[in-house]
Order: structure tokens, then C-alpha cells, then sequence
């Protein structure tokens, strides 16, 4: 046997190796190749040995002295991992942390077993202390070895781990063997969307080490985490040191390097540190404060920003609260994937780039979805200011999973809320997706809530779909995947808000940029060019404006910030090198979205009702009757609902506020008069425009309205009338009590949704007003819509085929349904886009298909689809289809859109 060797005679650590082995020759000099990545990112070809990752890796546990071991490590795949090949030289080169099947590892294939090998010095400025070797993250299992004497086990794919190595150290050359088995399919573990063999929805596989591995020095005594807690209401942090057990320890915060606050207490108890007059973390202001931990002679670093979390009651719906306010939370889905690193970014640049580049967007949240990122990546989500929605990677298995699975899935569960616990921006946890590999989620609720019961807990995202399990009553979240919003989305409820997890899902292929050429596919229309794409993101994403305030929509999250594999949903394609939408559009409609939840805007040019959000009035709209603006309940009835239904306009006296006209008494605006709200023609006076010029505040989870010409003052309802009221005021409609929620109004998608008349339950005829094209009218022939050339010298089936009777709408009775004069119980329906005649189905989507809503039209009516939102009723060579402006399809042609979708209403060719 060798020599024990004496690290230090101060503290008597012996180091010894239990195997005779042969110093090998350095792994450093085994060769790496880099292979050619189906794309390639702009910082691929910046990856080297020398600079794989070099970043300290653990921001929130910071020590100055540490030993980078990312670089090249020899490699072997391996039968298993019990034998590892202690003072052999193994044949490959692999370049760490790059998972082995990525173009940067060099390896780019899969092993179901494999062995890293390398050899490393122990700096002699360590000699006294103890050696940590520290793991990011591994899939699955993990076996070190160190001069031949195990020194740790590992299980689990995405939580860091560390090995005290000390006992197994010699001097000079130290030799490391990693051995780690993934076999990823199988439900035995958690493994997220990797697949052995990827295709559609599933991606490659990350196996192997694909975090940094790294060497430091600490004392005897040392600190393992630090679980930091921000009390904003009592202005302190609540900080647990982990470590060494029964030792002191000092705490410090700091601001711009000065100590603000400090506190000592022993290890594992709660440390309360003063941070007077806290400046809060907010997306709008990142700030973060600095953190220090001393115990005896181990001093770590880091940082927490102090900010609050929570839910409640805020204008009527319960909604997520951050430092105390509602903040819509919009958001992308984010899975982590790289095309030439596939789950590891190829340096920490790339990494900062996707969050900076969402954020640029508009965004304010991440969805990091079934995968849990390094700890880098949550640094920049602190440092740039995004929430984030943390899912637990899931079991592959899409339904039953075994209860073997259920150990580590639980297991793992817990050390990663445990590890992330400390992070910021961190909102809410996400256990489950889609009810994949979903069991006990009520249980699983509570054992998240056991460790963490700051954040909230979203027990499922998309528990509307698949293969989700019932949804249990102790989560916070009613989570729906709607991916074109052509339907509702849940409403939330007395104890949780209601978001929408996923929606979007939008396609364009760019040549030159695709991972697999040609095979491309989205989760909706794949749109030709970057105007038709932003358009519909547009489209889609202004009505997740309009359900913040008519369905009490707390969040939203757009699938996806850039393609991944074949999955070109993206706002980047997958090599980030090209953004397919029009970044300036894509910013207003998100800054759009942000403010119609704030209520500081109110969009122009559309229908709207405005509904009280006073708790236990929230069933009442703003109407007019007999001139005077009231407060009444949505009784069903058509004049309440037309009167409760408002356009917007730009501010007669200031287009950047807001006038309200009557639906149904066009040149009829809301203004003040005598304190009354009321309905009156406008005079055309300044005088009037300005009583009648309302601007959008931020209220009570929604819009204030308040006067142009009396700052200070808002529309207020009270005892079913409504005033202009003032705070404080002299008038009994002043008081001060639940000023502000009375004063709060919830711009919503119309009570009365048709801005124009059609008269209901008369036969008509629609003509086409293309120039033109003029002579030929809509009908019906072989079952599909159609326009032909009619008149008074048509045959009578063709003048029949032509003539449509107006009824009530079957799905909303403010839109329309045409029924066919000469089938009876057959209507103009759309499927696939094309519009058709068929029979009444009597089914949900029959009614939505058949349903229109009438609006006015380019010197006529258009005819807008319920349920294909954004969509008009287009006459397009002769055939009739569903069609929106600068779409994905040949019929979305933007030439002559507006013409081609207006129809002059005329006399029935067959009364």
C-alpha cells in the first residue's frame, strides 16, 4: 500500500487511498472532437475545452476558492456501472457538462451506462481543510469513484449533490471515475420529455453529467445552504443556515457593498436580519441585495431580493399577489432545450440571451416547463426580473405510473423545492403537467406545501386536458391549455385563480433554420411569413387581454420562445438565430395585455360592458336606462344586455383616454353630469366632450375611471346608481368606504356581442360589395357555401339556395345564425374553416360553428366567427371559408380582405 499521506498536521486528516492503483496520465489530454450539431447557435463555435462553462456555478452559495473540473474527460460507454475502470485510459474524449447525446460533448450518441474518467491536484492551499466535490446535475444514477474508494451514490436527474472527498485524496495526481446509468424510458424516474427516441412532443435525451462538476475547499465546520425568506411586512429576512450542526453563525445583508442588517444565531434556526425601508423585487425593478454567512472560517456569498407572495380577493377575483398587488403574469413556456447542447446551454451568455430576449418581448414570466434549470439560469431570472413557474420534470409514463416510480418521484420532488426554495423569482410550483404520471395529487399538494407554503401551488397545469386526475380542493391554481382561445377558459373561484398554462402554439418554418428540413409542425396552422404570424399572435393573445377582466384570467403562458427539434412554435427558430415575428408588434399587444389586468388601459375601437367588481356586486354591469347610468344585474334580457354594451372610442376631449358610446343609441356617450353618470347625444361643445372623456387608472385589480375635467374624481356606483365621486367628498355617494373597489370596473368582452343589426327572423339575402364582384349573392349548394351570380332571371332553387333566414344565434343569442329558406333545420356552419350547410347536430361545437357575429363591415355587415377567433365570413374564388386577415392559408389573402368579408344585407330572393 502507499504511504498515507498527511493533508495537515493542525487537523490531523489522513487521506488514503484503498486500492493500489497506477497514476494515469492526465484525461485532459484525451481528444475531443466536437461534432456537427443539426444547427448551430451563434455561441456553439465559442465552446473549448479551456472555457466549457467556467462560471462559478452556484450564486445563491458562493466561495472564492474553487477548482473548475468542466473540460475533457475521457469516456467509455459501459454494460454498467459496478466495475468502474480504475487506471485505465478510456478510449474517448468527452467534453463536460455536455449530456454525451449533444454535438458539444463530442460524443452524440446514447449509453444506457457509462464511465467518465480524469485525473486532477488538490491545490496545496487547501491542505487543512475539507474537499467537496459538487455535482449540478446528472441523469440518473450517479457512482464516484476517487483513486479507486467510492466516496457517494447518487439518484436523481436534476438536483445538485456534493461528496466530501477528503478521506479518499493522495497527493499529487488524483484520479476520478464517474459512472452513470440512464436508461431514460421506463416510469421508473423523473425525466421530463427526453425520449430514447424523439419524435413529435418528445425530445433527445440528456444523458450523462450535464451540469458543472467542480472541487472546494472548506472547513471543518462549513455551511451547506442557505434557505432565504423574505418577511416584507416586517421588513426583515428569515434566513435558515444549513450546515454543520449546533455552530454560530453571522449573517449580513448588504446594499451596494454596506452592511444594512445583521443577525447571529445557530445553524438550522430562523435568523430575522433587519432590511429597513426595503426596496422590493418586481419584473419592473430586479433589485437584489447581497447576502453574507460566516461560521468560524467559512464565509459564503450570496443574494435574495425581498418581495412578498401570495393570494386574494382583489376587485371581486381572487388573483396571485406580488408585494401586496395583483401583476398579471405573462409568460412563455420555456423547455430548456439547446440544439447543439440539447439540455446544457453552450456558455452562460447563451443561457442570459433567452431570458433577456423574453423579457425584451414584453414578458414578465418564465415557465420553465418539466425541467429544472442550472442554477445560473434562475441567477439571471433574479438578476433580469421574470417570475418564474417551476414544474417538476414528470415520469414518462403518460398515465399509470408504478408506486417504485412514486419513491423517486417524491424524493426528487423534495430535494428540488428544498435546493430552489432560496430563488426569487420563483412564484409557484408545478408538480404535475397534463396529468402525465399524475397520482395522490392532493397529497402531492401537500407535500410541497410542507416545504415551502410561501408560493403558490399549481397541483396541475392543463387540468382541463388529457389525462389529468380530478382536481383536488387544497391547490391555488385552475390551470387550462387552450392553445387557440377560441373557447372559454375556468373561471377562478373562492380559494384559487385561474390562469391559462399554455395557449398558442403558433407555426412558421424558416429554411436554413429547421432541425429536421421540411419536417416542422406546430400545434396550430403553420403560417407562411413573419406579418401572418405576428398577426394571429396579435389576434390570440389581445383576447387573453380581454379574458384578465371578463373571466378573472390571472396569467398566461405562450407555447413556446423558440423552436425546439421539430417543433417550430417558436418566436426564435431553435439555433436563436432568427426572430419570426415582428418584435414591435409582439411588445404592445404583451405591454396591452399587462395593462388591461392593471385596468390602466381600455381597448379602443371595440364592444365592451363594464361590470362592477365590489365584492358580492360582481354579477352587475354599468347600463343606461331612461338616460341615467345604473348598476343592474345580467338578467338575459336583450335591452339589458344592448344597454349594458359600450364602444370605445379615443377621448372626445383626449385620445389617450377613453369615451364610451351607447351600443344601441349611436352618438350617445356616458358623461357627467350634475355627479350623475348618465347617457347623452353629444352637442359637439368642448364642453360636453370633456364630460363625456374618461381616462384609465390602475383601480382595485382593474380600471378606475376618471374624469378628464375633474382629476380626481371616478365613476362610482352606489345604491345601484352611478356617480362621479370624489374620496372624502361631501356627497353621501363620496364616502369613503369601499371607494375603491366601487370605483372599479372590469372592461369585458360584450354582454351584447354583435355591433351591428341583423333582423332576426327574416329571410335575407347577402350580397357580395367587392367591386367587381357585385352581382353575386352567398348561398348553399351540395352542402357548401358558395357565391353566385343572382338575379331576377335565376332559377328558383338558385334564387331559394340564396336566401337565408336570420335567427337568433344558437351559441350567444347577441350574434346571428343563418338557416337555410329551403332546408329547413340546416345552417350556414363552418368546419375546417370551410363554410357549409348542415343539419343542427344540436352539440356544443355545432352551435359555436353556426354562430356569427354581426359587425360592421367595410359599407356593410361583416359576419365574425364565435369560436375561430379573429375570423370573418370571406367569399374567395367563388368559395366561402372562415377567413382572418394575412392568415396561415391561401384564402387568409390580405388583398381586398375588408371587401371580400363585407356583405350588403338585402331583400330575401325567396321571401
Amino acid at each position: 500500500m502507499r504511504l498515507r499521506h498527511l493533508l495537515s498536521a493542525a487537523t490531523g486528516f489522513l487521506v488514503a487511498a484503498t486500492t493500489v492503483v497506477a497514476v494515469a496520465p492526465s484525461a485532459q489530454a484525451a481528444e475531443w472532437v466536437p461534432k456537427t450539431p443539426p444547427l448551430s447557435t451563434p455561441w456553439t463555435a465559442q465552446v473549448s475545452p479551456t472555457n466549457a462553462l467556467p462560471e462559478y456555478p452556484r450564486p445563491q452559495l458562493v466561495r472564492t476558492e474553487w477548482q473548475n473540473l468542466n473540460g475533457v474527460w475521457e469516456f467509455a460507454g459501459a454494460s454498467s456501472i459496478n466495475n468502474p475502470p480504475v487506471g485505465q485510459t478510456l478510449p474517448e474524449g468527452v467534453l463536460v457538462p455536455y449530456p454525451i447525446e449533444s454535438a458539444l460533448s463530442g460524443i452524440q450518441r446514447h449509453e444506457d451506462n457509462m464511465f467518465y474518467r480524469r485525473t486532477f491536484t488538490v491545490p496545496s492551499t487547501w491542505n487543512g481543510r475539507r474537499v467537496k466535490l459538487n455535482f449540478g446535475a446528472v441523469t440518473w444514477e450517479t457512482r464516484v469513484w476517487v483513486n479507486g474508494t467510492q466516496v457517494g451514490t447518487h439518484t436523481g436527474g436534476f438536483d445538485a449533490f456534493s461528496f466530501d472527498i477528503t478521506n479518499a485524496l493522495r497527493a499529487g495526481s488524483n484520479e476520478i471515475i464517474v459512472g452513470a446509468y440512464s436508461p431514460i424510458d421506463g416510469n421508473r424516474f423523473p425525466i421530463g420529455k427526453q425520449r430514447r427516441n424523439p419524435s413529435g412532443i418528445w425530445y433527445t435525451a440528456s444523458s450523462g453529467i450535464w451540469q458543472t462538476v467542480w472541487l472546494e475547499p472548506v472547513a471543518a465546520n462549513h455551511i451547506t445552504r442557505l434557505d432565504t425568506t423574505p418577511d416584507v411586512p416586517a421588513g426583515v429576512l428569515d434566513l435558515v443556515v444549513a450546515g454543520s450542526a449546533g455552530q454560530q453563525v453571522r449573517a449580513e445583508v448588504l446594499s451596494g457593498g454596506t452592511v444594512v442588517g445583521s443577525a447571529t444565531g445557530a445553524t438550522g434556526g430562523h435568523l430575522r436580519i433587519p432590511v429597513p425601508n426595503a426596496r422590493l423585487w418586481s419584473p419592473s425593478d430586479p433589485f437584489l441585495y447581497d447576502l453574507r454567512v460566516t461560521m468560524g472560517t467559512d464565509v459564503v456569498t450570496g443574494y435574495f431580493g425581498m418581495r412578498s407572495l401570495g393570494k386574494a380577493v382583489v376587485g371581486g377575483v381572487m388573483r396571485p399577489l406580488l408585494n401586496g398587488k395583483f401583476v398579471f403574469q405573462l409568460g412563455t413556456l420555456d423547455q430548456g432545450f439547446w440544439p447543439d447542447g440539447i439540455y446544457t446551454a453552450p456558455t452562460d451568455a447563451a443561457l442570459r440571451f433567452d431570458l433577456e430576449r423574453q423579457k425584451a418581448l414584453g414578458f414578465n414570466m418564465v415557465r420553465k416547463h418539466i425541467k429544472v434549470e442550472p442554477a445560473r439560469w434562475f441567477y439571471w431570472a433574479d438578476r433580469l426580473g421574470l417570475m418564474v413557474w417551476q414544474d417538476m420534470p414528470s415520469l414518462d409514463a403518460v398515465d399509470d405510473t408504478s408506486a417504485a416510480s412514486h419513491v423517486n418521484f417524491e424524493a426528487e420532488l423534495g430535494r428540488i423545492v428544498n435546493q430552489l426554495k432560496g430563488i426569487t423569482s420563483i412564484v409557484q410550483w408545478v408538480p404535475f403537467n397534463e396529468g402525465w404520471g399524475e397520482y395522490d395529487n392532493a397529497r402531492i399538494v401537500d407535500l410541497v406545501r410542507g416545504i415551502d407554503s410561501t408560493r403558490l401551488i399549481n397541483h396541475n397545469s392543463g387540468s382541463n386536458c388529457c389525462v389529468s386526475d380530478p382536481s383536488p380542493t387544497n391547490g391555488d391554481v385552475i390551470d387550462d391549455h387552450a392553445y387557440q382561445m377560441s373557447g372559454g377558459t375556468r373561471t377562478p373561484d373562492a380559494t384559487r385563480i385561474a390562469v391559462l398554462g399554455e395557449y398558442g402554439g403558433l407555426g412558421r418554418r424558416v429554411v436554413g433554420h429547421e432541425w429536421q428540413p421540411g419536417a416542422g409542425f406546430a400545434y396550430g396552422d403553420l403560417f407562411p411569413e413573419e406579418n401572418s404570424l405576428t398577426t394571429r399572435y396579435v389576434t390570440i393573445t389581445s383576447e387573453v387581454a380581454r379574458f384578465a377582466q371578463t373571466r378573472g384570467l390571472s396569467a398566461s403562458v405562450y407555447t413556446e420562445p423558440y423552436d425546439l427539434e421539430n417543433e417550430v412554435n417558436g418566436f426564435y427558430t431553435y439555433d436563436r438565430q432568427v426572430l419570426k415575428m415582428t418584435a414591435a408588434r409582439v411588445l404592445a399587444v404583451n405591454q396591452r395585455v399587462l395593462a388591461a389586468a392593471a385596468g390602466t388601459s381600455v381597448n379602443q375601437g371595440e364592444l365592451t360592458s363594464l361590470r362592477v367588481t365590489t365584492p358580492g356586486f360582481t354579477n352587475r354591469y354599468l347600463r343606461h336606462q331612461d338616460s341615467l347610468g345604473r348598476t343592474d344585474v345580467d338578467n338575459g334580457s336583450d335591452v339589458l344586455k344592448q344597454d349594458a354594451t359600450y364602444w370605445v372610442r379615443p377621448g372626445l376631449a383626449s385620445a389617450t383616454c377613453v369615451s364610451f358610446e351607447s351600443r344601441n343609441l349611436p352618438g350617445r356617450y356616458l358623461r357627467h353630469a350634475a355627479s350623475r353618470i348618465r347617457v347623452d347625444a353629444s352637442d359637439g361643445t368642448s364642453g360636453f366632450s370633456a364630460d363625456a372623456t374618461f381616462c384609465p387608472r390602475s383601480g382595485s385589480g382593474a380600471a378606475a375611471l376618471e374624469s378628464f375635467n375633474n382629476p380626481g374624481a371616478f365613476v362610482r356606483h352606489f345604491n345601484e346608481a352611478v356617480y362621479l365621486a370624489r374620496s372624502g367628498g361631501s356627497n353621501p355617494w363620496d364616502t369613503a368606504t369601499s371607494f375603491a373597489q366601487d370605483t372599479t370596473w372590469a372592461a369585458t368582452i360584450p354582454l351584447w356581442r354583435s355591433g351591428a343589426d341583423l333582423p332576426r327572423d327574416q329571410a335575407r339575402s347577402f350580397r357580395v360589395t367587392t367591386p367587381g364582384f357585385t352581382d353575386r349573392h352567398l348561398r348553399h349548394r351540395d352542402g357548401l357555401a358558395r357565391t353566385d351570380v343572382v338575379t331576377s332571371a335565376s332559377d328558383a332553387l338558385t334564387k331559394a339556395d340564396a336566401t337565408f333566414v336570420v335567427r337568433r344565434g344558437l351559441a350567444d343569442p347577441s350574434c346571428y345564425s343563418l338557416e337555410s329558406r329551403n332546408v329547413a333545420g340546416a345552417y350556414l356552419r363552418h368546419q375546417a374553416y370551410r363554410v357549409r350547410l348542415s343539419a343542427n347536430e344540436n352539440t356544443d361545437i355545432y352551435r359555436r360553428d353556426a354562430t356569427f357575429c354581426a359587425q360592421p363591415g367595410s359599407g356593410g355587415v361583416r359576419l365574425a366567427s364565435l369560436n375561430e377567433l379573429g375570423t370573418n365570413v370571406r367569399h374567395y374564388s367563388e368559395e366561402v371559408w372562415v377567413s382572418s386577415n394575412s392568415g396561415a392559408h391561401v384564402y387568409d389573402n390580405p388583398t381586398s380582405y375588408d371587401q371580400d368579408v363585407t356583405w350588403s344585407v338585402s331583400a330575401a330572393w325567396t321571401p
